[in-house]
C-alpha cells in the first residue's frame, strides 16, 4: 500500500488532503492501494484570518466533516519529528510513528516571538483560535478590574496586515465591553518599528489606512520598537513608557520550526524552497506547501504567507503528490495575479490589485468583498457531499476578480 502523509490541516494542508483524494478518485485508486492521512494537533480547520474579529463563532470547521466523506484518515497529534532516512514521522502523545511513501509538510507558520522580556508572559495575540478567544475574554473582563492608568488602553504592536486589522476592530471590542460607563476612557494605540503603519501595503493604500484609523480614533506610533512588556504596559527602546494592561503582539511570522529538520535551503522566514510542483528541492519524497514553502509563484516574486496562495498551493500539492507517487506527470503552479483586501473595522476595508497594490475599492464596497471572501469563499464545502468536496479541490487557478482585469486594462 502507498502512504501519503499530510502534516497540518490549515488552508494548505486541508486542501492538499482533499486534492490528493480527488486525484485518487479520478484515477480509480482506492484506499486499499493508496491511503491519505492528515496529522494535526486539533480536530478543527481554523479560518485563522478571522481571529482578529470580536465574534469567533463559525471560524472553525470540524475536520471530520470534510475528511470522512472523502475517505481521508485523520490523526490528532502534535508532530514531534521527521526521520527522512526511514520516512517516518514521530507524533507527540500518540505513541506512534507514521510511515510514508510521500510526505507533504503543511504545518504552516506561527507568530515570531523575539526574546523581548515579558513577551511570552504578558502579551496577547491572535495567532490561533485559542489565543484570540483568550484576548476577547480578557477585553470583556476589563470593566471588572479596578481603574488604573492602563486598564482602558490597548497597545497593538505590529503595523502589518494582522496588526492593522486587530487594531481597527479593537475600538468596537472596547466600547462593547465598557458600554455606557462614562468613567472609561477606551484608547487604542498601534505601534510599529517601520516608518509607516501598513508599510507593506504601498503609499496609495497607506493613505486609506491612515484615514480609517483616524476616524476610528486609533492612535499610531510608527518608528518605535519595544524593549520590554509587563502586566501594566510596555517600555520602548527610547525609554518611553506606555501604560496598557492589554498588549497585543502582531509583529511578524515564521515558518513552523520543524522546517529546520529538512537538510535544504530555507529563506529568512524559515520556509522551504520548493519547485513549481511543490516538491522540496533536493529531496526525493517530500513536498511542502502553504506558509512553510516558497517559490516564485508568478515566475518572479515569492509566494506570500496567506490563504490566497496557501489554498491553491494545497490543491496542486495534493494533485502532484499522488502523481509523483504513481509515476504520472505533475502540474506546475503559477499565479500571475495578486490582490489584497484589508479589513478596517467599522470604517470598511481597502481592496488593492497587483503587487504594487493599486487601490481599487474602499469603504463599504471593499468590506462586502472582504466578508464574502472571509466568511464564504475560503471555507471548504460543508454539505457532507463527497462529490462537492472533491470537485472543490481541482488543481486550477481561479480567474482574477473583475476589478483586477479592469485595472490591468487601464494600466496597459
Amino acid at each position: 500500500m502507498g502512504r501519503v502523509l499530510v502534516l497540518g490541516a490549515g488552508f494548505a494542508g486541508l486542501w492538499t488532503a482533499i486534492g490528493a483524494a480527488r486525484k485518487l478518485d479520478e484515477l480509480g485508486v482506492g484506499p486499499d492501494r493508496v491511503e491519505v492521512t492528515v496529522v494535526d494537533r486539533s480536530a478543527w480547520h481554523s479560518i485563522r484570518v478571522r481571529n482578529y474579529e470580536a465574534d469567533l463563532d463559525g471560524t472553525r470547521v470540524p475536520l471530520d466533516e470534510v475528511l470522512r466523506p472523502i475517505g481521508v484518515r485523520r490523526v490528532e497529534s502534535e508532530v514531534a519529528d521527521i526521520d527522512f532516512a526511514r520516512r517516518e514521522v514521530a507524533c507527540e502523545g500518540a505513541g506512534q510513528r507514521l510511515s510514508y511513501d510521500r510526505l507533504v509538510f503543511a504545518l504552516g507558520s506561527r507568530l515570531a516571538r523575539p526574546p523581548i522580556p515579558g513577551l511570552d508572559t504578558y502579551a496577547f495575540d491572535v495567532d490561533t483560535y485559542d489565543a484570540a478567544s483568550r484576548l476577547n475574554a480578557h477585553i470583556a473582563a476589563l470593566p471588572s478590574r479596578p481603574p488604573s492608568p492602563g486598564r482602558d488602553t490597548v497597545l497593538v504592536i505590529g503595523g502589518g496586515l494582522t496588526g492593522v486589522e486587530a487594531a481597527a476592530e479593537m475600538p468596537v471590542k472596547l466600547c462593547t465591553a465598557f458600554g455606557a460607563d462614562a468613567r472609561a476612557r477606551p484608547r487604542v494605540i498601534l505601534a510599529d518599528r517601520q516608518r509607516w503603519i501598513g508599510s507593506d501595503m504601498g503609499e496609495e493604500a497607506r493613505a486609506v489606512i491612515d484615514e480609517a484609523l483616524t476616524v476610528l480614533d486609533v492612535e499610531t506610533r510608527p518608528g518605535v520598537s519595544v524593549a520590554a512588556i509587563d502586566e501594566a504596559g510596555a517600555t520602548l527602546t527610547t525609554g518611553e513608557r506606555i501604560a496598557a494592561e492589554t498588549v497585543v503582539w502582531c509583529a511578524g511570522m515564521q515558518a513552523h520550526p520543524l522546517t529546520a529538520r529538512f537538510p535544504v535551503e530555507r529563506d529568512k522566514f524559515g520556509r522551504l524552497s520548493v519547485d513549481t510542483f511543490l516538491k522540496v528541492k533536493g529531496m526525493a519524497a517530500e513536498f511542502a506547501t502553504g506558509d512553510a514553502a516558497w517559490f516564485p509563484i508568478d515566475g518572479c516574486r515569492p509566494c506570500v504567507m496567506s490563504c490566497q496562495h496557501g489554498r491553491p498551493m494545497g490543491r496542486f500539492a495534493g494533485h502532484n503528490v499522488v502523481c509523483d507517487l504513481l509515476g504520472l506527470p505533475m502540474l506546475p503552479l503559477k499565479i500571475d495575479w495578486y490582490t489584497t483586501i484589508l479589513d478596517l473595522g467599522p470604517w470598511g476595508a481597502v481592496c488593492t490589485a497587483g503587487w504594487d497594490r493599486h487601490v481599487v475599492t474602499t469603504g463599504v464596497e471593499a468590506k462586502r468583498t472582504k466578508e464574502l471572501i472571509n466568511r464564504q469563499r475560503i471555507y471548504p464545502p460543508r454539505s457532507g457531499s463527497r462529490r462537492e468536496i472533491l470537485d472543490a479541490s481541482a488543481p486550477v487557478i481561479q480567474a482574477p476578480p473583475p476589478f483586477f482585469l479592469r485595472l490591468e486594462g487601464d494600466i496597459l
